[in-house]
């Protein structure tokens, strides 16, 4: 797939897309990646990208003619790009949603920063709007970050063992259960019985049992919505 990302700060990006997954899937061409500096879309000598909002208030709003450009300069429409804008005010991400977006062939990410984007980027270009969490960061570009390593992780053949993307937390509706390597006894702490048994059947029994009961214990949430 192909991703696109839009920012006034494509620096910060470089060395998170340099290193584990998200970098192997760019050398193996499962990705293709790029990082647009907003600033180049401007059109004055100052290469201005923000102004005051209408009506008054505080902080500085991305401008949208720069925005427009960078995101016409990318989008194809008959390859159905997908523009997502992160934003406090997105629908929360979460993995259901992850791996949709995982199926898309092109996705183009804006990074807000400051008070937002002209509203009328979102009514024209904008397809989705998507959240972290429940709480405000300086801009979107760490959002995106949590968004492509998450999407790469979905992709075909990038994570080495695919029960590892399938057996962990959220994709069941449940946490993950805990796990133990060697050594057998750790301070005083030993492995339960059951995983040295050999017993596959009995370790399935087990780690569904703790998953569920972790599940209730951290986010009962989440068992409401599973049986619902």
């Amino acid at each position: 797939m192909k991703i696109d990302v839009i920012t006034i700060f494509p620096e910060m990006f470089e060395s998170i897309f340099d290193f584990g997954i998200i970098h192997k899937a760019r050398q193996a061409g499962t990705l293709e990646l790029n990082c647009l500096d907003l600033r180049n879309f401007a059109a004055d000598r100052h290469r201005m990208v923000d102004d005051r909002p209408f009506g008054g208030g505080a902080g500085m709003v991305f401008k949208p003619e720069p925005l427009a450009a960078a995101i016409r300069s990318r989008r194809d429409e008959s390859a159905s790009s997908w523009t997502v804008y992160l934003s406090p005010q997105g629908h929360v991400l979460n993995q259901t949603r992850m791996r949709a977006l995982a199926d898309k062939d092109h996705l183009i990410l804006i990074c807000g920063r400051y008070e937002g984007i002209d509203q009328r980027i979102i009514d024209l270009f904008v397809d989705e709007e998507l959240s972290i969490g429940d709480y405000i960061l300086s801009g979107g570009e760490i959002p995106a970050m949590v968004l492509v390593d998450g999407i790469v992780r979905c992709l075909p053949g990038v994570v080495g063992h695919p029960a590892s993307t399938r057996d962990e937390s959220f994709e069941t509706g449940l946490l993950d259960y805990p796990v133990y390597t060697r050594p057998a006894e750790f301070e005083g702490l030993s492995v339960p019985e059951v995983l040295l048994s050999g017993d596959h059947r009995e370790i399935a029994r087990w780690r569904r049992l703790q998953a569920r009961e972790k599940t209730r214990r951290v986010r009962p949430d989440l068992l409401d919505q599973n049986e619902q």
